[in-house]
């Protein structure tokens, strides 16, 4: 499985949001390759994603950039809480 974490430039949030996601999944007992993008990015990144991780004042952009790509969207509102960024990945995962 391959998740893409998101924010606007793709330097430090995203790699905030990239490390949490992992440790969410370890909690969860699952593995994944979580990468980092930024926005303009994204769509390569995420070409063969199952899950993007992203911001909800960045989820429309995201959509837009992604186009066609089946990737689920989750908005994530506190790329600190490991334990909401775990929540929202198990019910998209489990």
């Amino acid at each position: 499985m391959r998740i893409v974490a998101v924010c606007g430039l793709g330097v430090g949030t995203s790699a905030i949001l990239k490390a949490n996601a992992e440790r969410a999944l370890d909690r969860l007992g699952l593995t994944a390759d979580v990468d980092a993008s930024d926005l303009a990015g994204i769509a390569a990144a995420a070409a063969d994603a199952q899950v993007v991780l992203t911001s909800t004042e960045l989820a429309g952009r995201v959509r837009e950039a992604l186009g066609r790509n089946w990737a689920e969207i989750i908005e994530v509102e506190n790329y600190f809480d490991v334990d909401e960024i775990g929540r929202k990945l198990d019910a998209s995962l489990g």
